[in-house]
């Protein structure tokens, strides 16, 4: 009987420690089951915690690229408002071109009467006034001409003494009219020979005077200018055609460029034009003065022409420039000032102003002219923006992106 009492107890022992077990499972499955809706619910929860924050983040990329200045230091910077509004905006066609020396006003110095050099007064570079020594030539050839002019002068003298003399004589019934009249022919045929002579010695520019060495030939400059080219030497031996010097005006110069042909209807002269450098940071504006009427052979493209003035001599010939010819103008709805316009982040912008300050307002632009820009997308007729030292807005749009970042 006792044992099978204490065999009773144990199969209870058993079935208690058995219950104790799935009642433990039981809560360990419960208690996984619940971390996991938990996990699960947190995971659909959080995109709601997210969403308080992301809007956070997303209302500050949303709002306006902001520049927040009072009235006082949009003064202080120098930044002007004024609107957007239609303009008339020019064609520009942009070619290279470069910059010659002006052909009306260059001259190619000649001797025009074979010699020596006997000496060279001015060097390459020189500014010379007009009727300046350039250089003297000893010409055998100079010689013989004033050699002539002066026994022609003496020809003359003596033909003159003749004539008063017979004049003289038959105005007293002393000698016969037919004498006088010779010596009158005569003076008169001196007088011609000698006025070739001199003619002679002014083609060439050689003196005419008395005092002349009669071999000494000088070379003079035609007008103020600068020597561009020098080709002789002291002691050299030149011909009358040699081109000794160049000189040439440079208070104006040539602009010259190519306009392809299908250019070419857009271009008139009197169309105005505005040269730029790029080796150093200068403008000039003139007109077209001239444009070609055939077409280069290798570049099928004309020739165009701009006077320039060059008082300063900065435009040098053989300078490379750009050539904004101006082709034509077309009227636009929205423009604003060239130098309003700003790159932010990659972005084309404009600087809108607003209740506290100033908000860069993303833009598509257009057409340009160089002083203006036309606006097709961002910006209304109307609207004020800042133009002139637009920079300084830009500059504290990144102080302030970089605050905000922090």
């Amino acid at each position: 009987m006792t044992t099978s009492k204490n065999m009773t107890g144990g199969r209870w022992l058993l079935i208690g420690a058995a219950l104790a077990l799935v009642i433990a499972g039981a809560a360990f499955l419960a208690s996984r089951s619940a971390n996991g809706d938990a996990r699960i619910d947190d995971r659909h929860a959080t995109p709601m915690l997210t969403d308080g924050h992301g809007d956070g983040e997303s209302a500050h990329r949303d709002e306006p690229d902001a520049v927040h200045l009072d009235d006082a230091q949009i003064e202080a910077a120098g930044i002007r408002v004024v609107p957007a509004g239609p303009a008339t905006i020019a064609t520009v066609l942009q070619l290279p071109g470069e910059i010659r020396l002006n052909e009306d006003r260059t001259a190619h110095v000649v001797p025009r009467m074979a010699g020596v050099v006997e000496k060279v007064s001015a060097d390459l570079g020189q500014r010379v006034r007009k009727g300046q020594v350039l250089a003297v030539i000893a010409s055998t050839s100079l010689a013989e001409q004033r050699s002539e002019l002066f026994a022609a002068r003496r020809r003359v003298a003596l033909a003159k003494t003749l004539f008063e003399r017979e004049k003289m004589l038959w105005e007293e019934k002393i000698s016969a009219e037919q004498d006088y009249l010779l010596a009158r022919q005569s003076l008169r045929e001196e007088e011609i020979a000698l006025a070739v002579a001199q003619q002679k010695l002014m083609a060439i520019g050689a003196s005419v005077g008395t005092t002349a060495t009669l071999n000494r030939y000088e070379l003079r400059a035609p007008f103020d200018g600068v020597v561009v080219e020098k080709h002789l030497t002291l002691g050299e031996a030149i011909r009358d055609d040699s081109q000794v010097f160049t000189l040439s005006d440079l208070s104006t110069v040539w602009a010259e460029t190519s306009v392809p042909a299908r250019d070419l209807a857009q271009v008139r002269v009197g169309s105005e034009v505005t040269v730029s450098a790029s080796a150093f940071d200068s403008r000039a504006h003139g007109t077209v003065t001239h444009v070609g009427a055939l077409l280069g052979e290798q570049t099928r493209s004309a020739l165009a022409r701009v006077v320039l003035k060059n008082p300063d001599e900065i435009w040098r010939p053989g300078l490379f420039v750009s050539v904004a010819l101006t082709a034509g103008t077309s009227s636009v709805p929205v423009a604003v000032a060239v130098d309003a316009i700003q790159t932010v982040e990659g972005r084309t912008v404009v600087f809108v102003r607003t209740a506290d300050g100033f908000a860069a307002r993303t833009v598509r632009s257009g057409r340009s002219d160089g002083a203006l820009v036309e606006i097709t997308e961002g910006l209304r007729a109307g609207e004020a923006y800042a133009v002139g030292n637009s920079f300084i807005l830009k500059a504290e749009l990144g102080k302030e992106s970089a605050a905000h970042s922090h």
